[in-house]
């Protein structure tokens, strides 16, 4: 760590200090210096005291009087005005405040109501160790998860953790039934019945709950580039959506892939301990296996090889029906994999937001 050390004199000298000294080298009084400079004698009278600033006009008419650089007079005024400054400002709380807004995105959190941005710093790092559950900012606030988020981006880990941890004050306060996996799984082609209509989509949570999953959705947070998560909170499993794509297939997809780690029992990694080639093994897993769950591997690969490279609407949706899946869920995976263009046949990706709008952190 490297420190800079500055050689700062015990008294600070004011401008006006100096300048009283040359009038006395010369014998001048402050009278005769106000007539040199065709200025009151107040004026001058007010420099020596400090109560007036030596502004460019005055520091050229001084240096004129004097014989002296203009330089010489505006650095001797904006030195001292610095370190009047350096005296009176409260570093320590400054730097405690520093350190606050670099764990975690204060302001964006403040905006959303999930704490006050208080004048006090005592105030806000107490609102920010309830925050993260921690007994001070010395501690590291821990939370293993399984995230899904945009590959190639680099996620920001104080939006992460504050998205995270925000998820897990919300599901602390849910009820759920008691969990097992095995349950879960056998249950996954009964959920999928409710992807066939858009409408359907606000039955999930219940049917999770009963299942004793957690469904929680806190809208994207700036910087976490995250679709969802997936983590287990005292021995019941929580999947976090931000509807970061508000669109139908993302939501299932996204829906399914967290649902493969709870039942493969993934655990997560600790946000700042990932093993970068083991997250990326298991997301493929996840991937895989939200994919087969949501259209059929065999009959989607038949229907593409029987219809490429024209995709339209009619076949679309007709292959939906067969797969009794809404048209947009097929649309997305089609798009995904490069066979559709993202800009065509938008109309078939249904928002998902307004079907769930009861469930979304606001």
């Amino acid at each position: 760590m490297s420190q800079e050390w500055y050689l700062m004199p015990a008294r600070i000298t004011s401008p006006g200090q100096i300048l009283k000294r040359e009038l006395d080298a010369r014998g001048w009084t402050q009278k005769d210096l106000a007539e040199i400079l065709g200025r009151p004698q107040q004026a001058v009278s007010e420099i020596i005291k400090g109560a007036k600033q030596i502004t460019p006009e005055t520091a050229i008419e001084l240096a004129a009087a004097f014989g002296t650089s203009s330089e010489l007079w505006n650095n001797l005024e904006a030195n001292y005005r610095l370190r009047l400054a350096m005296q009176k400002a409260d570093k320590k709380a400054i730097a405690r405040k520093s350190r606050i807004y670099g764990l975690l995105p204060i302001a964006e959190m403040g905006k959303r109501g999930w704490l006050e941005v208080s004048a006090s710093i005592e105030d806000l790092e107490r609102q920010v160790c309830a925050f993260l559950g921690v007994d001070s900012l010395d501690e590291q606030p821990k939370l293993a998860a399984s995230f899904r988020y945009s590959r190639g981006k680099e996620p920001e880990t104080p939006s992460q953790l504050a998205w995270i941890k925000r998820v897990e004050h919300l599901a602390r306060q849910k009820e759920v039934a008691s969990f097992d996996a095995t349950k879960l799984a056998h249950a996954i082609p009964a959920l999928l019945h409710f992807a066939e209509r858009s409408e359907d989509a606000d039955k999930i949570p219940m049917v999770l709950k009963e299942l004793g999953l957690r469904l929680i959705i806190v809208p994207h947070l700036p910087g976490t580039y995250l679709d969802g998560a997936a983590f287990f909170l005292e021995d019941k499993p929580v999947v976090a959506l931000s509807l970061r794509y508000d669109r139908i297939d993302a939501f299932w997809f996204t829906l399914m892939h967290e649902l493969a780690h709870i039942i493969d029992g993934r655990r997560g990694a600790f946000l700042d301990n990932f093993d970068e080639e083991a997250v990326s093994a298991e997301e493929s897993v996840a991937n895989q296996r939200a994919n087969d769950w949501l259209l059929d591997p065999r009959a989607f690969q038949r229907f593409v090889a029987s219809t490429k490279p024209y995709f339209s609407r009619e076949k679309i949706v007709e292959f939906a029906k067969s797969q009794n899946r809404h048209p947009g869920i097929v649309l997305g995976r089609l798009q995904h994999e490069g066979l559709v263009p993202y800009q065509n046949l938008r109309s078939l990706l249904t928002r998902i937001s307004p079907l769930l709008k009861e469930l979304i952190d606001a």
